[in-house]
């Protein structure tokens, strides 16, 4: 099998696996090695790997000689072969996430209405009310599973409403989002691709469904707006749009899941830092941002180089997939004073956890405000918050750094 398939991005001569225990269990003092080493290096798979910030902001900022389009690697002809061209492409070449401007530029700007600051401003107390009315269903119970009581139902209630997805379904979106995850990690197994297609055509299929019923009968959600674009003319295919869905139902709560189960178990593994947060719910807003570059959701991103380019003395040539390990750039000493120490006052706090330049996330504003009101719920409503798993389980993933559990006690 290739290395590169499998999930081996450094090589066994790098002693570096990031799916094995001890990486999902704690990757930084791992990132802090490779990159004292070297900000930018080549693993002896060929892959460049990018730690440091100021070359990951380069890189994340220049789509002139980098690419998110995965057709653009120079070993794409043998992923064809291996995987056949139709499983190649199947889910991402209509995901905006792997296109290019000016494609990217006009899906981005028609995703960037539905969470202006506006919009998302005015969702707030609907937040704050699913937020304390999950809190309500496990305050007698005196403990929960914060990722399956908490941290999945309140995004996942809130993209589900924007989009209009009946609250029947949503329990099918939690196993399928699971199943879909993956295609996010630049590197995964031929099983895991073809579970990820089957995953991926399931939720097109009801998307699709969903779809013909919004045209008959329009609502006041996002699906509509986006097939009234659609409509408008060569804005929105209908394979864009089945594809904007899904990445909006997997991305719109999978990444703030992982913030909220993260940023709760940094809390409660520093309880300076989270009786600070409680005294003072004003710290809030710099809080979420901290945890976001302390511990973030997401871990890395990928470019491949469409020309000969130089990265922090390095020359990475056209066609070479480069890897920026967001995660170890968070933690750069360079720009980031005492990186390994959690701040909740900290300000300026220049994270990449929604990556920078065109591909900045699009829903981060709806994150953050996420974030906010559930941490300033949690630590408020839940007095004696404690861990009952002072090492709980990570999902086994590259991309998205997500606890499995995180049991606690109230």
């Amino acid at each position: 099998m290739d290395p590169v398939l499998d999930g081996g991005i450094l090589g066994e001569a790098a002693l570096f696996d990031p799916l094995a225990p001890q990486t999902l269990s704690d990757p930084y003092p791992i990132y802090a090695r490779l990159r004292a080493e070297a900000e930018v290096q080549k693993t002896d798979a060929g892959i460049w790997l990018v730690l440091g910030y100021d070359p990951a902001v380069q890189i994340l900022r220049d789509h002139d000689r980098f690419s998110v389009d995965h057709r653009n690697r120079h070993d794409t002809p043998e992923l064809i072969e291996k995987l056949g061209p139709t499983a190649a492409d199947r889910g991402m070449e209509n995901i905006m996430l792997f296109k290019d401007p000016p494609d990217h530029t006009r899906l981005r700007g028609l995703v960037n209405k539905a969470f202006t600051p506006r919009i998302v401003g005015a969702m707030r107390a609907r937040i704050e009310e699913i937020a304390n009315a999950l809190i309500d269903e496990v305050t007698e119970r005196g403990e929960m599973d914060v990722i399956e009581d908490f941290a999945y139902p309140l995004p996942v209630t809130v993209i589900a409403e924007m989009l209009g997805i009946p609250e029947a379904d949503r329990n099918d979106f939690k196993r399928w989002s699971r199943q879909v995850a993956p295609i996010l990690d630049p590197i995964i197994s031929e099983e895991v691709f073809f579970k990820v297609a089957e995953a991926g055509l399931a939720l097109a299929a009801y998307f699709d469904e969903l779809v013909a019923k919004r045209r008959t009968d329009p609502r006041e959600d996002l699906i509509t707006e986006l097939i009234r674009a659609e409509d408008e003319g060569d804005r929105l295919t209908l394979e864009e749009l089945r594809a904007t869905l899904i990445l909006l139902l997997v991305a719109g709560h999978e990444t703030t899941m992982n913030l909220i189960g993260n940023g709760l178990l940094a809390l409660l593994r520093n309880p300076v830092e989270a009786d600070r947060l409680s005294a003072d719910p004003s710290l809030a807003k710099t809080a979420t941002d901290e945890l976001l570059r302390y511990d973030g959701s997401v871990h890395l991103t990928a470019r491949t180089a469409i020309q000969d380019v130089e990265i922090a003395g390095e020359h990475i040539s056209k066609g070479e997939m480069a890897i920026v390990l967001l995660g170890a750039a968070n933690r750069d000493p360079a720009q980031f004073v005492d990186p390994d120490r959690l701040d909740v006052g900290r300000d300026p706090n220049r994270h990449l956890a929604f990556s920078a330049g065109g591909h900045f996330c699009v829903g981060a504003t709806l994150a953050r405000v996420e974030g906010q009101i559930a941490f300033e719920t949690l630590l408020q409503r839940l007095p004696g918050l404690k861990l009952v798993d002072h090492d709980p389980p990570y999902r086994a993933t590259i991309t998205l750094r997500g606890l499995e559990a995180l049991p606690v006690a109230f």
